[in-house]
């Protein structure tokens, strides 16, 4: 059976790994149906679920997004792929989206959270044509990010790539600036990159969405959700591709690619595709 840690050891190795409290990216996972998430993530999950049922969609729609975008990408001919935020692995993945089509595609995933680097071999598993790299890199700290991408070897920022961040900035409230973040990572990239963006929203359902907001905020990460207009300033000066910033299962859909005969109060997800000149 092994050595068992000793009581304090324990404590102090779900510590490290953030399993002693609530986090967004395991929450997410629990949405999907995965099962890389803990009895506090389950708890936390099942109390946004009892005041918003359709999360699940919510998360599935975001999930459908990124593999219709990532397609978009790669058929556009984007080599260069940064996902900030990556969270934890559920296949297909993005390097599986995007190097089928393009087998020497680069992806570089960043995340901060370290129960991700527990599962990073899973992102690993690109084409031997393409590149697939993981790296620890917080969004709050934009030059720390682009230290990670250029320490990596992985990217080329003087080439086009696409940045994504897919359900990311509701976890930045406003007193962390995220138009500024997102303004000094676009800054440091070629013209022609891509910005691609999924965001929730209350619009739709103000009071279910401020409870979870709440639920989030009480075990300790700060959300905000934004509207439509907060969430099209993150594409400030970008040319919009159509059909611009729109609830997630309506960008671009495909058959068979994400939940059918949902409504946009269900979703509640904005979604966007913005390119650099």
């Amino acid at each position: 059976m092994g050595e068992q840690p000793a009581p304090g050891q324990a404590n102090s190795q779900e510590a490290e790994l953030g399993q002693n409290r609530a986090h967004s990216a395991r929450m997410y996972d629990y949405y999907l149906g995965g099962k890389t998430n803990y009895a506090v993530d389950r708890e936390a999950a099942e109390a946004v679920i009892r005041v918003f049922p359709a999360i699940e969609v919510t998360a599935r729609v975001n999930r459908a997004f990124m593999h219709r975008v990532g397609r978009y990408l790669a058929r556009q001919g984007v080599r260069q792929f940064i996902d900030l935020g990556t969270g934890i692995p559920t296949a297909p993945n993005l390097h599986e989206i995007v190097q089928q089509i393009a087998p020497h595609s680069s992806v570089l995933y960043l995340d901060n959270d370290p129960i991700v680097l527990v599962y990073a071999d899973e992102l690993l598993d690109g084409t031997p044509e393409g590149t697939t790299c993981y790296a620890e890199a917080d969004v709050t700290r934009p030059e720390k990010v682009l230290e990670a991408v250029e320490a990596t070897n992985t990217i080329d920022l003087d080439r086009p790539v696409a940045l994504s961040l897919h359900a990311l900035l509701h976890f930045v409230p406003d007193e962390q600036d995220p138009y500024e973040i997102v303004r000094s990572l676009l800054a440091r990239v070629a013209p022609g990159s891509y910005l691609s963006l999924s965001h929730c929203t209350g619009d739709f359902d103000p009071e279910a969405w401020s409870a979870i907001v709440d639920a989030y905020t009480q075990r300790g990460t700060p959300t905000q959700v934004r509207t439509k207009a907060e969430v099209l300033r993150f594409f400030d000066g970008l040319e919009m591709v159509e059909p611009g910033v729109v609830v997630g299962h309506r960008w671009r859909p495909e058959p068979a690619s994400g939940p059918s005969l949902v409504t946009d109060a269900q979703v509640s997800l904005y979604a966007g595709l913005g390119r650099k000149r």
